[in-house]
């Protein structure tokens, strides 16, 4: 006990989170390296041409990579908040991205789908249409917290991808408080990695929008449960 006591103790849990948050964001980095190059050679491209080479397999590998290793990290989260592995052998983030790949693969889908037609109209608009754009933004907001939750309800729910998407569609809407906290907490955590220390975001950024976001989705779960 004198080992973890006091000031030694504060080290050695910070530490400890340190390394979980590294280990399990680096799983997720090598899992999507193929999605991330992609996202670059789309961030140095030169003209229309390069996109039209690019975004199609990147429409392909979002589903089929980006969201079954996304929900696999925030299957890990769901441990940590729920501190799973003070009852049970903790669980390795290959183990999660096997048991969720089916239900994140076809919810990818669809999500995809939305993500890409919100990018076109955000495309067009900017160039014809302020107000309109600005209208897109905002849906960009709703469809980011909504597809955040997507993968809260995933990892903690039993269900077929369309039950997902409806449940975190309703979770989205009805509870504002939910929708503030992911929508500040991880949208702070994406402007500080992309505009200030880009360097954490293979080793820090997803686990922790993981960890902060699901925090959010299981109070209100709890409190709901508590209500009923």
């Amino acid at each position: 006990m004198e080992q973890t006591s006091g000031v030694r103790g504060g080290l050695y849990a910070v530490s400890e989170w340190i390394s979980r948050l590294a280990l399990a964001n680096l799983s997720w980095t090598f899992f999507n390296l193929p999605v991330g190059l992609l996202l670059l050679s789309l961030l140095y491209s030169t003209g229309a041409r390069d996109l039209w080479y690019l975004l199609p397999p990147l429409m392909i590998l979002l589903p089929v990579v980006f969201f079954p290793a996304t929900t696999a990290l925030f299957a890990q989260a769901r441990e940590w908040v729920r501190k799973d592995e003070e009852k049970a052998s903790r669980r390795s983030y290959w183990s999660y991205y096997k048991e969720n790949y089916k239900t994140s693969a076809a919810a990818g889908t669809f999500l995809t789908v939305l993500w890409g037609l919100l990018v076109a109209d955000l495309y067009y608009f900017s160039a014809v249409n302020q107000l309109l754009m600005n209208v897109f933004l905002v849906l960009g907001i709703l469809l980011f917290v909504y597809t955040i939750n997507c993968f809260s309800m995933m990892v903690h729910y039993d269900m077929k991808a369309r039950q997902v998407m409806k449940q975190a569609l309703l979770i989205t809407i009805t509870s504002p408080v939910l929708f503030v906290a992911v929508a500040v907490s991880a949208g702070f955590m994406l402007m500080v990695s992309l505009y200030i220390f880009p360097l954490i975001i293979p080793i820090f950024t997803g686990s922790i929008i993981a960890f902060l976001s699901f925090s959010a989705f299981y109070r209100v779960y709890r409190k709901l449960n508590t209500e009923d």
